[in-house]
C-alpha cells in the first residue's frame, strides 16, 4: 500500500479497504501509528508558528 494512501486512512480522509484482514494487533499498530502522526503534525505546527509567526509581532 502506497504511504499516502495508508496517511489518508489513519487521518480518516479515505476508508480502508474491507477485504483487508483485520487482526487486535493490527488495530493496536495503527492506533499507535495515528497518535504520532497527529502528535508530528502538531510539532511541526508550534514550530512554524514560533519561527515564522511570533517574530512578526516583534
Amino acid at each position: 500500500m502506497g504511504i499516502l494512501k495508508q496517511l489518508a486512512e489513519y487521518l480518516y480522509l479515505r476508508k480502508r479497504d474491507p477485504n483487508e484482514p483485520r487482526t487486535q494487533w493490527m488495530k493496536y499498530m495503527h492506533g499507535m501509528n495515528r497518535i504520532s502522526l497527529i502528535m508530528f503534525l502538531v510539532a511541526v505546527v508550534i514550530i512554524l508558528f514560533k519561527l515564522v509567526i511570533l517574530p512578526l509581532f516583534h
